[in-house]
């Protein structure tokens, strides 16, 4: 029982290492990487606390060089997914009932192991694993994720602190509970740090979650589990499963104590999700909540008066940063006619001077696509691109995945602003540019905020402040995260709480207070110190 008012010390963002030539932590890196490539590691499940192993196993092969094998994981069934249920629901109890000071505890320690001890070894698997370099594995699977948990406390620390006005004679209280159930996290490939965040945040609100994460992440998500096991997350709070997943769903979502989904992934299938969960609400013991991000389509809008340099860096670094596998990645710009032969100019340029190659060679700034599946559908948008009228490809358009899943980065000119690398996500390192006349500014915004379905993030380029503003009103509803003269990408928890609306998900805003609000269920408590003794009003007596 806490006998105090408890406050933590304020959040801040994690610096971020430069991993220059000759520095401590690059030197340190490099090592680890070549630890972790030359040995083969077994990837339990993690059930009540418990390693779990099947007897059907998969390789974990980095995407730069599939035929590498970092280890075996141990592929689940429905049995085990049952089994991870009740593993939560058995130790929700204790754990909602844990005061929010040792939950805190035990996530402010996990965000200081990975800041130092474990900092080399997460962006290590992250690089082998989802083929990112040193650079993007350390703004995700290192910063971002210690964020995530350093203000997530913070943020749950003022929830609780939020209390009703209470009146003479009473005394007003507000607790937030947990959820009456479990939620289930699914989580995707591409960012280290989500897929850390989405079971973390519901329990650290006192829930018990079932965690399957990406089978692309499988490698780094072990790494995360292990963090939480010796920063003292108590057995059973949240539990790691690899089953496939409509598996893994038909056993969730029919079942009675599923009280949430923490998501991000693709718009269809969380739209499919989200039937199911209709479809099956007669089975609930509450409503379940839903929370996800998905897909996007984002932009790039530059005005007459963009500053060049600053555009074409914005471009070069928002498409292609790990190879445009970002929910946030610049797919579609729109560049006026005044300024497109510089813009064009840099921008070959700089994606000529790209060196694309395996993460373990520090000199590549783009390297693999996540996997077969990834490199399929990127070059089939590729190719129809190529062979749509009125589409020129002015740089790249070449792959290979003889050794590994590798996509050069590719600019597509367009025409017509509705060709469909420009309304399509891909997911890959594509960009596709749509050249406007000067004058006709009002009519492309009128294009940006109506050609896709998504509306996740997005940016404007322009000097003239009048054109800001007027970019800024006008493209209101076309992004959940909108950015001024700087790209689309790169959002930073505690700074720009990310999520998008329309087709993208349900906006509740990660990295921020909005989300964690999610998981909890108020209860307002009111007692009355002297009570009435007779029903009679005042009012009631007579003249």
């Amino acid at each position: 029982m806490s006998l105090g008012f408890s406050r933590v010390l304020p959040a801040y963002n994690e610096p971020v290492l430069n991993y220059a030539p000759g520095s401590a932590e690059r030197n340190e890196l490099k090592k680890t990487l070549a630890e972790m490539r030359n040995q083969q590691v077994d990837v339990p499940m993690y059930i009540g606390g418990k390693e779990v192993r099947s007897n059907d196993t998969y390789p974990l092969n980095p995407p730069h060089d599939h035929q590498h094998v970092l280890g075996h994981y141990h592929k689940g069934t429905a049995q085990h997914v049952g089994e991870a249920i009740q593993a939560a629901l058995s130790a929700r109890a204790r754990w909602s009932n844990m005061p929010w000071e040792d939950r805190a505890a035990i996530f402010l320690k996990a965000a200081d192991l990975l800041a130092g001890p474990w900092r080399a070894r997460m962006n290590a698997a992250t690089m082998l694993g989802q083929s990112k370099n040193a650079y993007q594995a350390e703004i995700d699977s290192a910063c971002e994720l210690i964020d995530f948990w350093r203000f997530n406390v913070s943020y749950m620390q003022e929830i609780y602190a939020q209390q009703p006005n209470s009146s003479k004679g009473v005394w007003n209280r507000l607790e937030q509970r947990p959820l009456e159930g479990f939620v289930f996290a699914l989580t995707p490939f591409n960012f280290t740090a989500i897929a850390g965040n989405l079971p973390t945040a519901p329990a650290m609100m006192g829930n018990v979650a079932v965690w399957k994460p990406a089978n692309s992440q499988i490698y780094s998500a072990n790494i995360i589990m292990q963090i939480l096991q010796e920063a003292g997350l108590p057995d059973g709070v949240i539990n790691l499963v690899y089953a496939d997943g409509p598996v893994v769903g038909d056993v969730v979502f029919g079942h009675p104590d599923f009280a949430g989904i923490h998501f991000t992934g693709s718009t269809g299938t969380f739209q499919h999700i989200w039937k199911t969960i209709g479809q099956n609400i007669q089975l609930y013991r509450s409503y379940p909540r839903i929370v996800g991000e998905t897909g996007g389509k984002d932009f790039v809008v530059a005005h007459p008066s963009a500053p060049v340099q600053q555009l074409v860096a914005a471009l070069s670094r928002g498409a292609f940063e790990f190879q445009g596998q970002k929910c946030s990645a610049a797919s579609r710009a729109y560049i006026p006619q005044s300024i497109w032969p510089q813009v064009k100019a840099g921008l070959l340029a700089d994606i000529s001077s790209f060196s694309m190659g395996g993460t373990e060679e520090f000199s590549h700034f783009v390297n693999a696509v996540i996997d077969e599946k990834a490199y399929n559908s990127i070059t089939a948008y590729i190719e129809k691109a190529r062979n749509y009228p009125g589409n020129e490809i002015l740089i790249g358009g070449g792959y290979d995945k003889s050794k590994g899943y590798f996509v050069q980065p590719t600019v597509v000119l367009t025409k017509d602003p509705k060709s469909i690398t420009m309304e399509e996500e891909i997911f890959g390192p594509v960009l596709t540019i749509y050249v406007y006349e000067d004058a006709d500014l009002d009519a492309t915004l009128d294009l940006v905020n109506s050609t896709s379905p998504y509306a996740l993030t997005g940016a404007i380029f322009a000097r003239d402040r009048y054109a800001v503003q007027y970019m800024t009103e006008k493209l209101r509803d076309a992004a959940g995260n909108f950015y001024i003269n700087d790209k689309p990408t790169g959002a930073v928890v505690g700074q720009q709480p990310f999520g998008g609306a329309r087709a993208s998900g349900t906006n509740d805003k990660a990295g921020s207070m909005i989300n964690l609000l999610r998981w909890v269920s108020p209860r307002t408590i009111k007692e009355t110190f002297v009570a009435p003794t007779d029903y009679r009003y005042p009012f009631l007596d007579k003249e």
